[in-house]
């Protein structure tokens, strides 16, 4: 299965409010290989690798754990302390009020509060008076970080009922990939930040251990952008089965729907509920793996036919229709 990638923009925000803050991100985008070039396309693409690496490099620089977007320093071990409070807790339901309990300590991190309710739980960031450019990146971080970690937790997808974003939803191509994120349509402009999950998933036993919690934060955050296991959605379904038959041949819209079990009419109309489409599905593969192929150095050429276009020109016209830069833009420096 190739690994998702990810909007520059959200490389590119983070970078622009540090700039405010007077923080200068450069040598994190070095670390990562992120070229100028490829971030200024707010809809270029980012291998899992390369935003963890940038990670990882901005927690050296800013020696806070988010990057000083929060209220107050937020010091290196703060998350690793957090986790290791929870994780003999026996369910989900537990370990997040004890989650809550510890945030109350964390005097940096946003505030979060936990509401269950008969049918479902809401996990709430607390939002300033004001939402600037900082708090999207918080929030994105954040909710991002939460949904994953608890999944990881349970060993197994926690479908969402609703994520709301408390600012305004960006262009449809950003906006999608929200939605691909949290495995359900994202609703902006919500006056929230908020996860609501079904309450049959906050019954999920821990299944973690303390020793794979260490492997975990060891790997951190690489698992948690590459890791897709969670997603349940029709979309990142038929996305895995693209993916399965893309160097060989790419299944038909009958075969997809029978794999599904549902209609070719119906199939249709569950993706576009979800905002896509089998076609566009379909290209976003090919990107994700022409990314990762270029980043691994493999020629152009060779890649073409690996992924089944007639000539390297095609492939190069498709690879610029995707990302706005050409190949050689990704390829890795020797």
């Amino acid at each position: 299965m190739s690994a998702p990638t990810i909007p520059s923009d959200f490389v590119g925000r983070a970078v622009s409010v540090a700039a405010a803050d007077g923080i200068d991100l450069a040598p994190a985008l070095a670390a990562a290989r992120i070229s100028r070039a490829v971030l200024a396309q707010p809809h270029a693409r980012l291998t899992p690798e390369q935003v963890s690496l940038f990670t990882r490099s901005v927690w050296q620089i800013t020696d806070d754990e988010l990057f000083g977007l929060g209220a107050g320093s937020v010091p290196r071990g703060s998350f690793r302390i957090m986790t290791l409070t929870l994780i003999h807790c026996p369910d989900l339901a537990h370990a997040l009020t004890r989650m809550i309990e510890v945030n109350r300590v964390l005097q940096g991190l946003p505030r979060l509060s936990l509401t269950i309710g008969e049918t479902s739980t809401y996990l709430d960031v607390a939002l300033p008076e004001h939402v600037t450019e900082k708090t999207r990146v918080a929030v994105d971080f954040l909710l991002m970080l939460l949904h994953r970690f608890a999944a990881w937790l349970v060993g197994g997808r926690i479908p969402l009922v609703s994520v709301s974003l408390p600012y305004a939803e960006p262009d449809p191509i950003l906006a999608r990939s929200y939605d691909a994120i949290f495995g359900i349509p994202v609703t902006f402009d919500a006056g929230r930040a908020a996860l609501e999950m079904d309450n049959s998933a906050m019954r999920s036993p821990i299944v973690r251990t303390e020793e794979s919690l260490e492997t975990y934060l060891r790997d951190s955050p690489n698992l948690m952008l590459s890791e897709r296991d969670y997603e349940s959605s029709v979309s990142s379904q038929v996305r895995r089965i693209f993916e399965s038959g893309i160097q060989g041949r790419t299944a038909t819209t009958d075969e997809i729907a029978d794999m599904l079990a549902v209609s070719p009419p119906h199939l249709r109309r569950l993706l576009r509920h979800e905002g896509t489409s089998l076609g566009r599905l379909r290209e976003e593969v090919l990107c994700d793996l022409a990314i990762a192929g270029l980043r691994r150095g493999e020629p152009v050429d060779d890649l073409s036919a690996r992924l089944g276009f007639s000539e390297p020109s095609a492939f190069r016209r498709a690879f610029k229709r995707w990302t706005g830069n050409t190949p050689r833009a990704y390829r890795a420096p020797a």
